[in-house]
């Protein structure tokens, strides 16, 4: 990745933008950051819409590339808990968690309503065809213009540029590993594309029915990493508990800086 280009992306919104741990993060709800997408989508303006949680941040902490990447997409969300409950420590607080996977729900909706294109780029093949199956039950008026899985090298991702620059979609939901998702976003970016690009971690799995979300209640609690932990403990305990541990430890610390 040494010879990717981060090119600084234009910011459509007036909104306040704050910085913790190294991160910056837009002051935006749901609602702001949904009415803000769509005027990239109208403008035809290239947007990286990210979102950030405490193991984001821990990570760009660690490689400065991701930080790059991150620090300069247009439109930064927090979607974690412990980013909300950070903001409000350290006297900066954010209006409300935007989760990941509620979002893309909503712009696929945004799309259906206003013919909006989409393209499903991730996961493995019967994930993915799965996942447009249901969203195109669930809105009949989507135009999915297609779908890949996300298992291709880095050698083919200037075939997955092509196949983009020909579909032209104005959504491009990328359900890809990170940091590899934010490296082959700026690579797609960088060819030409003007789409709404957005990582979804696995909202793939959850909206194909592969695996199952936290209740609602768990979700209103902020207990919904726990759920996630419960159903994968030998892949997400080291995420949650050991880097949750990490990034508090950070932030008694920015908090311990600022007082002093």
């Amino acid at each position: 990745m040494k010879n990717l280009v981060i090119k600084k992306e234009k910011r459509l919104g007036s909104n306040n933008r704050i910085n913790i741990l190294g991160a910056n993060i837009d002051v935006l709800s749901n609602k702001d950051t949904i009415s803000l997408v769509e005027k990239y989508v109208i403008t035809k303006t290239p947007l990286h819409l990210m979102g950030v949680n405490a193991d984001k941040i821990n990570a760009l902490n660690n490689n400065k590339l991701l930080r790059e990447i991150v620090n300069k997409c247009g439109i930064i969300n927090a979607d974690g808990a412990s980013v909300i409950l950070a903001s409000k420590f350290l006297k900066k607080p954010l209006p409300e968690r935007v989760a990941g996977i509620d979002l893309m729900q909503d712009l696929v909706a945004l799309s259906a309503k206003k013919n909006y294109s989409i393209f499903l780029l991730g996961a493995k093949k019967d994930v993915v065809e799965t996942t447009a199956k249901v969203l195109k039950n669930k809105y009949d008026k989507l135009n999915v213009v297609g779908i890949h899985d996300g298992y291709f090298k880095e050698k083919d991702w200037d075939k997955i540029a092509d196949l983009l620059l020909r579909k032209a979609p104005d959504f491009v939901f990328v359900g890809i590993t990170s940091p590899i998702k934010e490296y082959l976003i700026e690579h797609l970016q960088n060819k030409g594309l003007n789409s709404v690009f957005m990582g979804v971690g696995g909202s793939f799995d959850v909206i194909s029915g592969k695996i199952s979300r936290a209740p609602r209640w768990m979700q209103k609690a902020n207990l919904e990493w726990l759920f996630r932990v419960s159903c994968e403990p030998k892949r997400l305990f080291k995420r949650y508990f050991l880097g949750n541990t990490e990034f508090i430890k950070n932030v008694i610390k920015e908090k311990s800086k600022k007082l002093g």
